[in-house]
């Protein structure tokens, strides 16, 4: 067991991606709670007592909000944890199966759960939520990985700013292509709309959602990657790599915040579309709980990003679950919290207090078809609209721990900046890639 730890948390290090997550609390926030629902109650061993780490931090007051109530339906008793922001969410894991006192369900990011897969996550296969979703993580022929959420990026938009302007209905499908979408942003620089585009300038934006793009969208993700890494990789010669970056000139080129763009400030950007001083931002739906600060207007949405392509990723937004529980397999959780913690999996997909504690209390888009979804906020009913078509290309989530922040921070930030070009772009990246260390999958 100990050898197995000590992987945990090496090769299950998590990235930062939670930064586009929330960011408050820490494990000392413990709340009494419950779970277990409906009419699985009479079945689930009631008195039970099971715990919940809770990674997706900025949800913690709802998980204890809910959980209040659910705990008077069913007597199962649940303490919520809040994850500790100044670690990894692995080393909190591992450190709790060393004193034999593992979560019962853990909240995790995608590629943590192929770290936990052979030896700590329970099979899920035959559970009913199953038969309702195409996107949980299997593992040696076992359904180990619970999806939580979906989430997705792209370019976020104020219809009514570029409505107002242009006097016409905006259809995101018109300006698909990259030539389209310049002619549209000119045509608003000329009716008044200076600078009409936002760019966030946080590295994580930049590290894991912009440039990540590169990889996702290629045919063979993974063979990409792994091209990279081995060095025979040529990011000047991809065609994918030229087309996500001619988007990125673009959007640069008219850039609110263009010559101090690293500078900008994510809050006074978010109020900018919020309020139609600005008309495209790139982003996602998790850029809503900044957004609805502000005075915005009624006609929000996100849209893929516009590429000169014929590949139809221009046609198509990047997302897919992000965050995933998995239960405790382990001989230190007894049957019954392992009952009372399927059951409650199966209460947030099949009960509606538990629809509604996603959608509703979360602001969270479902990962499952059966879930109506009609309440979520503007961005997130756009991320729906995408999924429930099958307009998504997935994320890919085995990007070295340490890419987020070095391209992100050290790379990007300066290519926004203009203070690197397309080819000190690509020599630091494919640099970058040689000394990696390589995500096991």
């Amino acid at each position: 067991m100990r050898r197995k730890i000590v992987s945990l948390v090496v090769g299950a290090a998590m990235a930062l991606s939670m930064v586009a997550c929330g960011t408050q609390g820490s494990e000392e926030s413990v709340a009494q709670n419950t779970a277990t629902a409906g009419e699985q109650v009479a079945d689930s061993g009631a008195g039970a007592s099971i715990s919940i780490l809770n990674s997706k931090t900025e949800i913690q007051t709802q998980f204890e909000e809910m959980a209040n109530e659910y705990e008077e339906k069913t007597g199962v008793h649940v303490e919520v944890y809040n994850a500790d922001t100044d670690t990894t969410v692995a080393s909190q894991i591992a450190t709790k199966y060393a004193s034999h006192d593992p979560y019962t369900l853990s909240m995790v990011d995608p590629k943590d759960i192929y770290a936990v897969a052979d030896e700590y996550a329970y099979d899920l296969t035959s559970e009913d939520w199953a038969k309702n979703t195409k996107l949980g993580i299997t593992v040696g022929g076992k359904l180990v990985g619970f999806p939580f959420c979906v989430e997705a990026r792209g370019i976020l938009y104020n219809a009514d700013a570029i409505e107002k302007i242009t006097g016409e209905k905006f259809d995101p499908t018109s300006v698909a292509k990259l030539d389209d979408f310049q002619k549209l942003l000119d045509k608003l620089v000329q009716g008044g709309m200076e600078k009409p585009v936002g760019i966030l300038s946080e590295y994580w934006s930049l590290g894991a959602h912009w440039f990540p793009m590169v990889y996702e969208e290629q045919q063979d993700p993974d063979a990409f990657v792994k091209s990279l890494l081995d060095g025979s990789g040529n990011l000047m010669e991809n065609e994918k790599f030229k087309s996500i970056m001619d988007s990125f000139d673009t959007l640069i080129k008219y850039n609110y915040a263009k010559g101090s763009a690293s500078n900008a400030d994510r809050e006074e950007t978010s109020m900018m579309l919020a309020e139609g001083q600005i008309a495209f931002m790139f982003g996602g739906n998790w850029d809503w709980s900044v957004i609805n600060q502000y005075d915005y207007t009624e006609h929000l949405g996100m849209m893929p990003v516009p590429q000169n392509t014929t590949d139809g990723s221009n046609f198509n937004i990047v997302g897919g679950a992000t965050k995933y529980f998995f239960v405790d397999s382990s001989s230190d959780t007894t049957d019954d919290q392992r009952k009372a913690a399927l059951d409650f999996l199966n209460w947030l997909v099949s009960d509606a207090d538990g629809n509604a504690f996603l959608t509703e209390k979360c602001a969270l888009v479902p990962a499952f078809e059966n879930i109506k979804a009609d309440k979520l906020d503007p961005l997130s009913l756009s991320v729906k609209t995408y999924a429930d078509a099958g307009n998504m290309i997935p994320t890919y989530n085995y990007l070295p721990d340490d890419h987020m922040t070095v391209v992100g921070q050290e790379i990007m930030q300066k290519y926004l900046d203009e203070a690197m070009d397309r080819g000190g772009l690509a020599d630091a990246v494919t640099e970058y890639f040689k000394s990696a260390t390589p995500i096991e999958h």
